[in-house]
């Protein structure tokens, strides 16, 4: 993989996407969520969450240095129901389409870390 080139949107900064991910699963965020177009879901627990079932905490986004391809945004999640987990998208070509819903979901608010 490319060295990372980072944006600093998270309140903290990370050196590459695995560091970030270790340091929010100390955090507690330790659930995998999948991005579908009208919800977020946590299929071990089976569990599926509709824009208004949780909040983006902190958001870190990631650039690959010589590839576009090699972009992607964590974003640190917690549910209305308490489960806390990451969400890792790619962005940019082949970012999934997702609802307009969902985009307003997941940008940054008055109560993300940045």
């Amino acid at each position: 993989m490319d060295v990372l080139r980072i944006f600093k949107i998270g309140m903290k900064t990370y050196e590459s996407l695995s560091v970030a991910l270790n340091a929010l699963k100390d955090k507690g965020y330790t659930q995998d969520f999948n991005l579908h177009p009208e919800w977020i879901e946590c299929p071990p627990l089976k569990l599926r969450l509709a824009p208004e079932e949780f909040h983006v905490d902190e958001v870190h986004r990631f650039e690959g240095m010589t590839s576009p391809d090699d972009s992607s945004v964590l974003f640190a999640i917690s549910s209305t129901s308490g489960v806390k987990g990451v969400l890792v998208d790619a962005y940019g070509v082949y970012a999934e389409a997702i609802s307009p819903i969902m985009i307003q979901k997941l940008r940054i608010d008055s109560q993300t870390n940045r």
